[in-house]
């Protein structure tokens, strides 16, 4: 295991039970020795599941199955396997996932079309799928509530730490959990998810109540975040509500009620999503990008993720080089019309340029002193509506082609 990010936070989340919940891992060798890399989450019955998918038109097969599962909305267990992504791999790759989620489905006691299935890994290699099915039945036999700790390692790949979050709501005086498990490293461009997560409430709440919980949620978070901007063909994030908290019956996604469980919801995928970044394959500086002043919430966020997304800016900061000049170009490069004159920039806090110029009193050793630290924030007003967003990245060394470069040997 490679050493832990160093903006890795102290240690993984003591994540409560959540009731109707019960996960663990296994070691199914399927590209790893010596590690976890199966993990299986069983679910009561009465389990409501809603997804976002990559928007990837080279989606893999454990993508196209959860597409077609979830109109249904309902689920019974989720199997996840990682170092094999079971993508570009076809009718071959079409006929693992079946067999995966029908011998899930006998273990649990459900219909196959209740078993949602995730791969991560290396792409265009054919799963052993007869290892992950024997290690299904021990692995079934020891599931447990409080297993988290087990099952977030499971999921990774090319993470140095594995990811959880929690949170609590009320819904209509009812106490609910929502805990979520992430993993994510490299391949992380927002275009749905951007890597895999995992969300599970005992809240009892329908799916056409979840889908726009969840649709929200995700993008103020997981699409709001990039590492290298490249998507995977992967990508999935799914939430699962057991209805174990039996709080009172939901029928619209706008039900004043709902206000504080979408909160929890949207903190706890924040919170995975910026622990993806801080995992970010080489990374050593956390980024913070603000943008206010756009036409809409969307314009910013296209804004922020062009800052976020632009080599020469991602290189900056990994040189602790104030260039502001690059933070404009990656603004100008964007498709939305701007007033160049209207343009002001923070580094730190610090104005450096205002009106589309250098701001008089810019001190530039007062910003190369902020961009030496771990934790970097830009700011930047276009000056052209109410819109605001803010996006998270990081920076670009010569770790991300290090590991990326020996991903597969």
């Amino acid at each position: 295991m490679t050493a832990p990010s160093p903006l890795a936070p102290a240690r993984f989340p003591d994540l409560p039970p959540v009731p109707g919940v019960r996960l663990g891992a296994a070691e199914a060798r399927l590209r790893y020795r010596g590690r976890p890399d199966l993990m299986l989450a069983a679910l009561a019955p009465g389990t409501t599941v809603a997804g976002v998918l990559t928007r990837s038109h080279t989606a893999a097969p454990p993508v196209q199955w959860c597409r077609a599962r979830l109109a249904g909305g309902k689920a019974r267990a989720l199997i996840v396997n990682a170092g094999n992504a079971n993508a570009a791999t076809g009718q071959a790759g079409l006929a693992v996932v079946r067999r995966t989620a029908m011998a899930t489905a006998e273990l649990v006691g459900c219909p196959a079309k209740e078993v949602h299935v995730a791969s991560t890994g290396v792409i265009g290699e054919p799963l052993p799928v007869q290892r992950l099915t024997a290690a299904l039945p021990a692995l079934h036999a020891r599931l447990s509530e409080d297993a988290w700790a087990d099952a977030a390692p499971a999921i990774m790949t090319t993470d140095t730490f594995p990811k959880g979050a929690t949170r609590t709501a009320v819904i209509a005086g009812t106490p609910v959990v929502v805990n979520g498990i992430a993993k994510g490293s490299g391949m992380i461009a927002p275009n749905m998810a951007t890597m895999l997560a995992f969300l599970f409430t005992d809240a009892r709440l329908p799916a056409s109540v979840l889908r726009p919980a969840l649709r929200r949620a995700n993008d103020r978070s997981f699409n709001a975040i990039t590492v290298d901007g490249d998507t995977s063909t992967s990508d999935t994030c799914l939430l699962f509500a057991t209805g174990a908290a039996r709080n009172r019956r939901i029928g619209r996604a706008a039900d004043p009620h709902l206000r504080d469980f979408r909160a929890a919801l949207e903190a706890v995928m924040a919170d995975l999503a910026q622990q993806i970044v801080r995992d970010g394959e080489g990374a050593r500086k956390f980024v913070t990008i603000a943008v206010r002043g756009a036409p809409s919430e969307t314009a910013a966020r296209r804004i922020g993720l062009t800052i976020a997304n632009s080599p020469l800016v991602k290189t900056a900061v990994a040189g602790a080089d104030p260039n502001w000049g690059r933070i404009v170009a990656a603004v100008g490069k964007g498709d939305l019309p701007l007033d160049q004159n209207r343009l002001s920039i923070w580094i730190g806090g610090r104005r450096v340029a205002r009106d589309g110029r250098v701001d008089p009193a810019y001190d530039e050793p007062s910003a190369a002193r902020h961009m030496r630290q771990a934790e970097i924030e830009i700011a930047v007003e276009v000056g052209a509506g109410p819109g605001a967003a803010t996006v998270w990245t990081c920076d670009l060394t010569h770790g991300y082609i290090d590991i990326n470069a020996d991903y597969r040997s």
